[in-house]
């Protein structure tokens, strides 16, 4: 009983608590950059982006390098949430699954529908859902939406990251290195052999990530999938007992430990990186390119059909509940939230088309334009939908 009245809060939890104030620093980064992009100081922006410092550009420490932290944490939440969490049984992990397949479906297939040419290659930047912005919206409607919807969200969002790390994986390589990719699966040997051992110390684990990640760079993959492999090495608890576990878990201790930074300097930098979209001189067109329209309806009407339409049929066949104390409007306006697809949808973006800056440009404007729409109407309906939820779950 003691040790369950202070079991350690995953930094899934102290998102829920402190109200996800990591989503409004991010808000704010990104309409800092879009500022600056639209006014004199774009031209010191590039240039700051495009700067080497020793063999890459600042631009690439960024989304190479900081977003592997970022990636990092997400492997740790997904770990934990998996073996000792929210997902940590079937029937927690149906609702949320489901709902997030039919968001990752649907999206790609209104974006294909647009784009079934060369273009097709962005079908996935539409298909991800940012945690933090999310939260952060649903965090300004206070207890007039249920615990149990903030949850269902965020384990939602979880087993979305899981997805687009996995659509990363398999469709975003490029050309691959062997020799490095030998390195990379002989490091990840030894990490896993260290698990095995009960190795609890957290610097060995850095230092061979920090190896991992280099050969992961050269070897093709993108690097920041070595942070979710590094998270999945990393032990969950003690192979002894103690009194307290929370400090005997390398996990714990390093998924608390990155939070703070993670939602407060590497996210915000990288939307201040990535978010700078210049409309000062931009063609008409590419307010309605074919990419633009695929990637904003993706996200604004694709998560709405996918997750909404998902959940009410699994509720419908019994596979499972509503959420607590939530109705069907709050489930759509929950699914309008997941059409936020800002850090990863961005991400993607800078995969699907490398170098190709207009394509870039119109993929931004896209998951701005349907990130900004569906944050508004999630938090309109769900503001309006709070006083009508019913008093019981429903199914």
């Amino acid at each position: 009983m003691t040790q369950q009245l202070h079991a350690p809060r995953s930094a899934l939890r102290r998102f829920l608590e402190g109200q996800s104030s990591a989503g409004l620093v991010l808000m704010g980064a990104a309409a800092l950059a879009l500022l600056i992009a639209n006014t004199p100081l774009f031209g010191t922006y590039e240039a700051v982006l495009t700067t080497y410092v020793g063999p890459l550009s600042v631009s690439h420490w960024i989304n190479d390098g900081l977003m592997a932290v970022f990636f990092l944490l997400v492997g740790l939440e997904i770990k934990r949430e998996v073996l000792d969490g929210q997902l940590s049984t079937w029937p927690r992990r149906i609702l949320p699954g489901v709902a997030a397949a039919g968001g990752m479906v649907v999206p790609a297939l209104v974006y294909l529908a647009l784009n079934p040419g060369e273009t097709a290659r962005g079908w996935a930047i539409p298909a991800a859902t940012d945690i933090a912005f999310a939260l952060g919206v649903i965090s300004l409607l206070g207890d007039r939406v249920p615990a149990s919807l903030r949850v269902f969200l965020a384990t939602l969002a979880i087993i979305d990251d899981l997805g687009a790390v996995i659509i990363i994986a398999l469709f975003y390589t490029s050309s691959l290195s062997l020799p490095d990719l030998a390195g990379a699966a002989l490091i990840l040997a030894i990490l896993f052999g260290m698990n095995r051992a009960g190795v609890l110390r957290l610097w060995p684990y850095m230092i061979l990530g920090v190896a991992l990640w280099a050969l992961v760079l050269r070897s093709g993959v993108h690097a920041t999938l070595a942070g979710v492999v590094l998270a999945l090495a990393i032990p969950l608890r003690a192979r002894v007992a103690s009194p307290d576990d929370h400090a005997a878990s390398p996990l714990h201790r390093l998924e608390h430990g990155l939070h703070i930074p993670v939602g407060f300097i590497v996210v915000p930098i990288f939307g201040l990186a990535n978010a700078g979209v210049p409309f000062l001189g931009l063609p008409a067109s590419a307010l309605v390119a074919p990419v633009t329209l695929g990637v904003g309806l993706g996200l604004l009407l694709g998560k709405v059909v996918g997750i909404y339409g998902a959940t009410i049929l699994a509720v419908r066949f019994g596979l499972a509940d509503f959420p607590a104390f939530a109705g069907r409007a709050q489930i759509l306006g929950t699914a309008l939230l997941c059409g936020i697809g800002f850090t990863m949808s961005l991400f993607i973006t800078l995969l699907a088309f490398p170098g190709e800056l207009l394509l870039q440009t119109e993929a931004k404007i896209g998951v701005l334009a349907g990130s900004l729409i569906s944050g508004l109407l999630g938090f309109l309906v769900l503001r309006n939908a709070s006083a009508d939820r019913p008093a019981t779950p429903s199914r």
